[in-house]
């Protein structure tokens, strides 16, 4: 099952994070761990935000992929599951 995480950090939480020099290891620690197919950062609703796309084995593993988020950074986080084009076109196919 593949997701799409929005994540929007906490501005507070991570402008520390920032001045004491650990946002950028948290976050390379983060996607090391979830090992993401694809990751892009911007700002989010005025706050510091990224989107990753993550193939996950199945929905009980949401849990464990947004705790960091929350824990590390106090995130908020959405998940969206999502496919590819590939997959929209079994999708289809099965419509009958």
């Amino acid at each position: 099952m593949r997701l799409m995480l929005h994540v929007a950090m906490d501005t507070e939480k991570t402008n520390q994070m920032v001045l004491d020099g650990t946002m950028g290891p948290t976050i390379e620690g983060i996607l090391a761990k979830l090992k993401p197919e694809a990751a892009y950062f911007y700002p989010l609703g005025g706050r510091r935000g990224f989107t990753l796309v993550i193939d996950a084995p199945d929905g009980a593993t949401l849990p464990g992929l947004a705790e960091p988020f929350w824990l590390q950074l106090g995130a908020t986080v959405e998940a969206v599951p999502v496919m590819n084009a590939e997959e929209l076109a079994v999708g289809l196919s099965r419509l009958g």
